[in-house]
C-alpha cells in the first residue's frame, strides 16, 4: 500500500505535536517535515477558529504547495465553512472529532481528488449555495461557472463546428452580437481565442 505523503501546519506548537503524533502512528500516512525534499499530496492545517489569520495560513499553503488541504478546526460555522472552501480546502473536520482514524479517512478522501465535510455541516453549505444562486446568480444571468446562459449556448454551437453566421441565425441575435459574445468570453476568462473558449468549457463540463 502506498503510503499517503502529509505536511502539517498548525497554528501553535502543541496543536501540531498532538496531530502528528497521531499520523505518525498510522501506517497510511507518511508525515514530511520538509516539503521541497519531497512534495506532500495532503496538507493538514490545524487551527482553532477560521479566522481572518487562519484564511491567510489557508492562502498562504495554497500559493506555496500543491497539495490538496484538510482543515482540523475547533470551531467551525458555516459561513467560516465558505470561506475555507474558498482558500481551497477540501476536507474538514472538527478538532473534537479528530480521532486517528477519521483524520486518517478525511487524508484518504482528500488524497483521492473527494470531498470531506461533516454532514450537519454539508447540508448547511448546500442551502447557502442554493440561495446564492437563486438570489445573486441567478437574477443577472449567471451560473456558478460565471457564464450566462447565452454564453454557454454559443459556445456549444461554435464547438459544434457552427460559424458565426450560422450561430446568429440560430440564436436569433446578429452576427456581431455573436462576435461580441466570443470576445468578452477570450478578455473575461483570459483566453487566446475561440477555440481556447471550447475548450475550457469543455473542462468546466459546461458542455
Amino acid at each position: 500500500m502506498d503510503r499517503i505523503v502529509v505536511c502539517l501546519r498548525a497554528d501553535d506548537p502543541i496543536s501540531r505535536a498532538g496531530v502528528a503524533s497521531q499520523l505518525r502512528s498510522r501506517p497510511e500516512v507518511r508525515l514530511v517535515e520538509n516539503e521541497e525534499e519531497e512534495p506532500a499530496a495532503v496538507a493538514v492545517v490545524v487551527v482553532d477558529t477560521i479566522d481572518e489569520a487562519a484564511l491567510r495560513t489557508l492562502r498562504n499553503v495554497q500559493r506555496t504547495v500543491s497539495a490538496r488541504v484538510a482543515l482540523i478546526a475547533t470551531h467551525i460555522d458555516d459561513q467560516q465553512l465558505v470561506g475555507a472552501a474558498e482558500c481551497g480546502v477540501a476536507g474538514v473536520l472538527r478538532r473534537s472529532e479528530a480521532t486517528p482514524e477519521q483524520l486518517v479517512q478525511v487524508i484518504g478522501a482528500v488524497a483521492r481528488g473527494e470531498g470531506s465535510v461533516p454532514a450537519d455541516l454539508l447540508g448547511r453549505l448546500l442551502e447557502q449555495v442554493g440561495r446564492l444562486q437563486s438570489q445573486v446568480l441567478a437574477p443577472r444571468g449567471l451560473n456558478f461557472s460565471g457564464l450566462t446562459a447565452r454564453e454557454i449556448e454559443v459556445v456549444r454551437l461554435v464547438a459544434e463546428g457552427y460559424d458565426t453566421g450560422d450561430i446568429a441565425a440560430k440564436l436569433s441575435y446578429s452576427e456581431r452580437t455573436i462576435k461580441n459574445v466570443l470576445h468578452e468570453l477570450v478578455i473575461r476568462l483570459h483566453l487566446r481565442n475561440r477555440s481556447h473558449v471550447v475548450a475550457y468549457a469543455l473542462r468546466q463540463g459546461l458542455i
